[in-house]
């Protein structure tokens, strides 16, 4: 079945949301509306559609300027397995003692790591991205350094991974939370998959803001891959819920965003115990001072 995409940028939110709730009540509807702030430091929010029919590319030109968007770039898609063909292009990632692979390359963890299956198949990110890996290489570091964490929390956690890893090495409580509930049951497929169900509490929740992570708190390890604005905006919340001594690790940044965020945590009451780049992305680990 062919797909077709209609696809714009705003410069705000709330411009970006209203012309999202808008396209929503388009005929032909389309099959799902997503409204993303941009990961390129350009402060621009993205708007997109996705049509199982050819989109009318009139209404939409209406819609664009009368949100003061730019005009939708509509593109017809090829019809492909992406599945697989996003298993043939992802390769395993080392990352420290870790090793994240899907099904197909199972016969390929080496001895003596820590495999993670994720499934090319799941959404929200599948481990390879340099953000996941930046986070679990800088949990390989605090655990080589001599760190040992009893109560952990994966925030905005996706596939889970993160927290997978945490299950996988460490004797203690870890707890993921998405916003999205799609998120929550791939993050509990995947627990499964990987046999720590038992090991982690999914929840779904922006931020901390859950009875479950409040009643786990205070917290010696805090993961958070999300975005800039998102993670400034924790700030306060992470340092009321990490324990003295607490580290976070915090990635979904661009390398020129980390700066910002690191002021905002050292702000906060953390400071800066490692910084790390991979290809355009940086990962930072931070412990927060006793009070």
């Amino acid at each position: 079945m062919p797909t077709w995409t209609a696809l714009t940028t705003l410069p705000e939110k709330i411009m970006a949301e209203a012309l999202g709730a808008a396209l929503e009540e388009m005929t032909p509807e389309p099959t799902g509306v997503g409204v993303f702030e941009m990961e390129d430091g350009s402060g621009l929010w993205e708007v997109g559609a996705y049509f199982t029919e050819a989109p009318d590319e009139i209404a939409l030109m209406l819609l664009a300027a009368a949100h003061g968007a730019r005009p939708f770039a509509i593109s017809e898609l090829p019809e492909t397995d992406w599945v697989a063909h996003v298993r043939r292009e992802l390769h395993p990632v080392n990352a420290g003692r870790f090793f994240v692979y899907g099904a197909h390359d199972a016969d390929k963890v080496p001895d003596g790591r820590i495999g993670l299956l994720i499934e090319a198949a799941m959404a929200f990110g599948t481990g390879h991205h340099g953000t996941t890996q930046g986070c679990l290489e800088a949990m390989d570091k605090l655990l080589n350094a001599g760190n040992s964490f009893k109560n952990v929390a994966d925030i905005g956690c996706g596939t889970a991974v993160l927290a997978i890893a945490a299950a996988k090495v460490l004797e203690g409580d870890v707890i993921a939370s998405d916003i999205d509930p799609v998120a929550v049951d791939v993050a509990l497929a995947n627990a499964a998959a990987n046999g720590v169900a038992g090991g982690i509490a999914c929840v779904e929740a922006a931020g901390f803001d859950h009875v479950d992570l409040a009643a786990r708190a205070p917290y010696d390890l805090v993961f958070a891959n999300i975005l800039k604005g998102p993670l400034i905006e924790l700030a306060p919340d992470m340092a009321a819920h990490s324990a003295a001594d607490g580290h976070v690790i915090l990635s979904g940044l661009l390398i020129d965003q980390a700066p910002d965020v690191t002021a905002a945590y050292v702000a906060a009451g953390f400071e800066l115990k490692d910084h790390r780049e991979i290809g355009d992305w940086a990962t930072l680990t931070l412990c927060r001072k006793h009070a």
